[in-house]
């Protein structure tokens, strides 16, 4: 009797037990989990980024429900307006891209000298939005101590009621309030270690920055090796403006401090750096709201050309994803808006003013950013992803002239725009254009200059396939993607360290949250089990 009660006792001792620890296991996970979550957030937050600026001055602008279709299909996670456009917001809620708004310079007064104005550009523009709309943090004005210095004096209570509203609405901790600076505030940017804050405005400066270091904001900065390069060419290289890889004859060695400059934009930031540590302030972080580089210009602008924006974009992008920082603060990593996302068409004279834009107006690529290897960011806007194709609305005879040159001198392959072969139909011009454009495009090696055909031809990101009529882009596409895919297996061990998984052609990212919601659901499976059999 007593070995019976001894073992009916251990039995269904055991069998509480593992109930019991089932049930913690199934009810610990979900607390566990979302700290995990959490504190990746909170690092994911942390890690620098490449945004974009969004001007208007744009010839049938996109409507903001396409405009952040747009931005979702390129991986573009972060954009800075210049106003609080009550439309782009709405369009931007739930689409989890953060936003930078804007109060434009006409609005300083009212803002800098009402507490109460403040509080209802808040209510109206923020708390309206927020957080389906996720606005990161509010640029008060812009270059406002450059261009407009008798406004500078509304710059503080402005940055200060706007930050009191905020908090009034428990919105502090996740939005920002600064105010974007051009780089003439800084005097003898090299070497950066002789920097300062032009000593004329050090009455709004001082007492500025130590408010965007109690309220844990950011300096904004609009930084342009280009304009440094034009305005001291012979002294800086154009090489050391466009990141290009240099041989260490070429650095720039600060004599202070013997720090190696490799390009200019690190110069630039330092200087920001070493121009706030000299008002004995260290712990506000450079952002740089704008830069870029214009693509076409005027005679008087010969290094505005596709090419050279073509390569301090890209550049640009991947040095902020390889977070390498600068050479004062290897540690920091600047995030960046590149200036700017479509050409401003719009603009007046100079000619480079219209001429900034990643893509034209109308969402095609103004050049071929190359940046593979950097995330996801714009990487439907790569070199394996794009078409050359005719432009809409051309008379047809401009077209015949296009296709003939192309089919004929420019020796693209246009067999399958014969008769009875796959891309004949539709039999029109339009159409045939496009498949011999795209054909010479490729053949070419989507070079510059290649999808011109005396401006009739355009690169589009959309494959002009259709049906059995598949252009030569889209079967280089597939090449290139299997060529990726062998790549991709032949370096399993460093993809392993990554958390990816080679499942066949399809990359898998298992995150570090996944995995322990995938150990702690298989555990809690093989509990039940055993509890199952006991039972």
């Amino acid at each position: 009797m007593k070995k019976q009660c001894l073992s009916f006792s251990w039995k269904a001792y055991s069998r509480h037990t593992l109930l019991l620890l089932f049930l913690f296991i199934s009810t610990a996970a979900p607390l566990i989990i979302p700290a995990e979550i959490k504190q990746q957030r909170r690092q994911e937050k942390d890690e620098p980024f490449v945004g974009v600026n969004i001007g208007t001055d744009i010839t049938n602008l996109l409507s903001p429900e396409n405009l952040v279709s747009f931005l979702k299909f390129q991986k573009i996670t972060h954009v800075r307006i210049y106003d609080a456009n009550q439309d782009i917001l709405e369009a931007l809620s739930g689409s989890q891209i953060k936003v930078i708004i804007g109060v434009p310079n006409n609005q300083l007064l009212g803002i800098g000298s009402s507490n109460a104005t403040a509080a209802a550009w808040i209510g109206r523009n923020v708390a309206a939005y927020y957080p389906e709309t996720l606005i990161s943090a509010i640029a008060v004005g812009d270059e406002v101590l450059t261009t407009i210095p008798s406004s500078g004096p509304l710059l503080l209570p402005a940055l200060e009621s706007l930050y009191s509203a905020l908090v009034a609405a428990n919105l502090h901790n996740q939005i920002k309030v600064s105010t974007p600076h051009a780089a003439s505030i800084i005097l003898d940017t090299f070497p950066p270690s002789q920097s300062f804050f032009n000593q004329t405005l050090s009455a709004i400066l001082l007492p500025l920055i130590q408010f965007l270091s109690k309220t844990g904001s950011p300096l904004m900065m609009n930084l342009y090796p280009y304009y440094v390069f034009m305005q001291n060419k012979g002294v800086v290289p154009l090489d050391n403006s466009l990141f290009k890889p240099l041989t260490p004859s070429k650095e720039m060695v600060d004599p202070n401090t013997l720090l190696h400059y490799t390009n200019v934009l690190d110069a630039m930031i330092d200087a920001a750096y070493f121009s706030m540590k000299n008002l004995n302030i260290t712990d506000v972080v450079v952002l740089v709201t704008e830069s870029g580089w214009p693509s076409k210009g005027d005679s008087k602008e010969p290094y505005a050309t596709i090419d050279n924006a073509d390569t301090y974009n890209s550049n640009l992008i991947k040095r902020v994803f390889d977070r390498v920082g600068t050479p004062l603060r290897p540690e920091i990593t600047s995030s960046v808006f590149i200036y700017e996302l479509f050409n401003e068409d719009l603009r007046s004279p100079p000619l480079s003013e219209a001429n900034w834009g990643l893509f034209y107006g109308n969402t095609t690529p103004v050049y071929l950013l190359h940046v593979s290897g950097s995330g996801t960011f714009l990487a439907n806007d790569t070199t394996n992803q794009t078409y050359c194709v005719a432009i809409d609305g051309v008379d047809s005879r401009t077209l015949q002239a296009a296709l003939d040159w192309a089919c004929g001198p420019g020796r693209a392959n246009c067999s399958e725009i014969q008769p009875g072969e796959n891309c004949y139909q539709p039999n029109n011009v339009k159409s045939h254009a496009s498949y011999a454009f795209d054909s010479y495009y490729q053949k070419e090696g989507k070079a510059a200059g290649s999808c011109d055909f005396k401006g009739v031809g355009m690169i589009t990101t959309t494959d002009p396939s259709h049906g059995s009529c598949i252009f030569q882009g889209s079967k280089k596409v597939s090449n290139k993607t299997k060529e990726v895919v062998n790549s991709t297996v032949a370096s399993g061990a460093a993809d392993d360290r990554l958390g990816f998984i080679i499942r066949g052609t399809i990359p898998i990212r298992i995150r570090p949250t996944h995995k322990a919601l995938c150990f702690f659901f298989s555990f809690a499976f093989y509990l039940s089990c055993i509890f199952s059999f006991l039972l």
